[in-house]
């Protein structure tokens, strides 16, 4: 089956998406890192002018949920600032960069991420959702992250940009790095990339450069997970969702110096120490920390189900990987895993190895007798 089409693009601070609860703001941090007081400005934002509540995305980014159309400028005001707009509405959209939670001040991430926010104006149109990788912070660690242009190191050493779908790149350096990938762009758009949309679809029906296809990228790394870290603690957020008073409390309980966020539904809190909480997540084996959910009803109005009740319903109950998506599109995991249960007309259908909008082998499955209906199956 054909995936229903998904929004075209990405919320952002000037360009919000209206949702079930309000309009959703995001922001994007630059190098994913807030300062303590961004961070407790932003969660008294959230609170004053939204729901209360905030969302850790895939993409390393922080959103305002529940705000009203009429508090949108009083939210961009107080991101201003905060200093969480540093750019004009143009290339905050374009600001789309991973970065893995570990970089240091002054290193070639550093140095990459900052030469390509200076030069994100030379890049030419792209579809918004296109973003990039710059993982070359040791092994790669986000190769299973939404990025179209990804630097990493290469197996032999030196640094490799790859277009997203390659299995090879090209080497570069740190200095050339943003010219090459500003060529690849240049080269995305004239070969007609934009009515693919992203980069793996069009390498898939493109053939690359042959120069592009020369180096192997290192084998990924483990990814992050809860615990002390050597720059700070790392504390799990269930379905990437959390009230920003949590929030603020735990970096006030810390005594953290600043705040990284991660795609993988982790906050690194710079400078601190693990400490007990009931609203972290703090153990690794946690199974919320690895079930995909989207927000559902009634925070989403494309879903007629509660995703998030039934997740934590199900947590630990069910073998393997698990999505629980609030309909076909599949916004929180738009690739297959093992159990998909998937919201239509207030039930469930359940796709085994597929994606959401795969043919169901099972319809109709009521929420709240799910647990036996699956053990029955």
């Amino acid at each position: 089956m054909t995936r229903p089409s998904p929004k075209g693009w990405c919320p952002g601070a000037y360009q919000p998406m209206m949702s079930g609860d309000g309009l959703v703001v995001r922001v994007r941090p630059i190098m994913s890192r807030l300062t303590r007081d961004q961070i407790l400005g932003l969660c008294a934002t959230a609170c004053q002018f939204g729901s209360g509540i905030i969302d850790l995305t895939s993409r390393s980014n922080l959103q305002i949920r529940g705000v009203s159309e009429a508090n949108h400028e009083a939210v961009l005001v107080q991101l201003e600032d905060l200093a969480l707009l540093p750019d004009d509405p143009a290339l905050e959209s374009r600001r789309n960069i991973l970065v893995p939670p570990m970089w240091q001040d002054g290193d070639e991430t550093y140095q990459i991420v900052t030469e390509l926010l200076r030069r994100l104006g030379d890049l030419p149109e792209l579809p918004a959702k296109m973003g990039y990788a710059v993982d070359i912070n040791g092994a790669p660690q986000l190769s299973e992250c939404s990025a179209d242009f990804r630097f990493e190191l290469a197996s032999d050493g030196g640094l490799v940009l790859r277009a997203d779908g390659a299995s090879r790149g090209r080497l570069v350096t740190a200095n050339t790095a943003v010219d090459a990938v500003l060529e690849m762009a240049d080269w995305f758009v004239t070969t007609g990339g934009a009515q693919n949309r992203r980069m793996a679809r069009h390498t898939s029906l493109t053939a690359l450069p042959a120069e592009w296809q020369s180096a192997l990228p290192a084998a990924p790394a483990a990814n992050l997970t809860p615990g002390q870290s050597p720059i700070g603690a790392v504390f799990g957020v269930a379905f990437g969702q959390i009230e920003a008073t949590e929030l603020a409390h735990l970096v006030t309980a810390t005594d953290a110096t600043a705040l990284r966020v991660t795609p993988w539904r982790l906050f690194l809190f710079e400078d601190a120490e693990m400490t007990d909480t009931s609203t972290f997540i703090t153990a690794s084996a946690d199974p919320l920390l690895t079930i995909d959910a989207c927000p559902g009803a009634p925070l989403c109005t494309s879903s007629s189900v509660k995703t998030r009740e039934v997740a934590r319903a199900l947590a630990g109950k069910i073998k393997g990987p698990l999505h629980i998506s609030g309909c076909s599109k599949g916004c929180a995991r738009p690739r297959p895993c093992t159990t998909t249960l998937v919201g239509h007309n207030g039930a469930f259908d359940l796709v085994q190895n597929g994606t959401p909008w795969d043919q169901p082998t099972h319809s109709g499955l009521a929420p709240d007798t799910l647990i036996e209906s699956l053990g029955e199956l």
